[in-house]
């Protein structure tokens, strides 16, 4: 065991949001780096991820979470280098991913964390090899089901699930719609991406757009915002369509949140609908399988990971907003 004497920063959540979320709702503040116990290490965090399920936390509308709380640690998934250990399994100087939160220096115990290749990019392994990957592949591959030659239509395509899903999509032989929230996020979906085609989620005749986009209906509809789209969604089902809930974004950063889409049950009946909602935890035993197909895809090309960086800690706040006013693309990365 190696003792580490220095200082850490780390982001507090210093007040719970009541509206939109603002980088004034977190404080930076200096602690003394710990010195690991039996079994714990410490890793010096090289960079976290943010999620727009994160939002859901700091609301109260993730029951996975916990009660919302502020004065704490903010949450999240980090990756590293172990620089002290306590642990016989975990040696100085390996590289592990787990949940770091949003701090420089995290003490966690040795059997939170999985040790990674240290060869790979961090954003690697905090997006498509991370919990944004996996979600996409259970979410759709286990939950959504989808057969050659059905659409797919996934909501928040340009985001750090969603544009995943729709790639694991064509690698199944489907056609792919994405919805949007900018007219340039679509032709990223079309042109670079390789999705059949994108509406944007803005447009004045999206529901015009959203018909033409999927003239032979949907057979699985990857739903990560809720409200609106859903509803739109609903009326374009197929007969034995899938929808898989994944994500409610259309609720998670406003004190106002669109209604629930109308037509529930009758939609689902009349067109026997299955409809869903899954927790990528779910699927912890099978982690190890759905890293190692993700990873194969990746080397071969089929599936292009995106994402977009921040440099230092103090940037992570504001990188939350961003994300949530929909700024972004593909999975937001904080360099620490």
């Amino acid at each position: 065991m190696v003792a580490v004497m220095s200082d850490s920063r780390r982001v507090i959540v210093s007040h719970l949001p009541e509206g939109p979320l603002d980088p004034s709702d977190f404080t930076v503040e200096t602690v003394p780096i710990p010195e690991p116990g039996p079994g714990d290490v410490v890793v010096q965090v090289s960079a976290i991820t943010i999620g727009a399920g994160q939002r859901a936390g700091l609301q109260g509308s993730a029951s996975y979470a916990g009660a919302p709380t502020s004065g704490i640690l903010m949450g999240g998934s980090g990756v590293g280098t172990v620089i002290a250990s306590g642990s016989d399994s975990v040696a100085v100087g390996s590289k592990v991913a787990g949940p770091t939160g949003w701090q420089e220096h995290a003490l966690l115990p040795a059997t939170d964390l999985r040790v990674v290749p240290g060869d790979l990019d961090d954003a690697l392994h905090l997006g498509v090899l991370g919990t944004n990957g996996l979600t996409a592949y259970f979410g759709l591959l286990r939950v959504g089901d989808p057969q050659p030659g059905q659409t797919v239509v996934v909501s928040a395509a340009a985001g750090s699930v969603g544009h995943i899903v729709g790639q694991l999509a064509q690698i199944r032989g489907c056609r792919v719609v994405g919805v949007a929230g900018s007219d340039e996020k679509c032709r990223l979906l079309v042109d670079e991406l390789g999705f059949d085609a994108a509406v944007n989620r803005r447009a004045d005749d999206f529901r015009d757009q959203f018909k033409a986009a999927t003239p032979d209906r949907i057979g699985v509809y990857f739903d990560n915002t809720g409200g609106a789209i859903l509803g739109s969604a609903l009326f374009r089902m197929a007969t034995q369509g899938r929808i898989v809930c994944c994500g409610a974004v259309s609720a998670y950063d406003t004190a106002s949140p669109e209604p629930s889409p109308r037509g529930i049950p009758g939609l689902l009946v009349n067109n026997r609908v299955r409809m869903e909602g899954f927790l990528v935890f779910d699927f912890a035993d099978l982690y190890d399988d759905g890293r190692a197909e993700l990873a194969g895809w990746v080397e071969t090309g089929d599936l292009e990971p995106r994402h977009i960086e921040y440099e230092g800690l103090d940037s992570a706040p504001g990188a939350f907003v961003d994300l949530l006013a929909g700024s972004t693309v593909g999975t937001t990365i904080v360099r620490v």
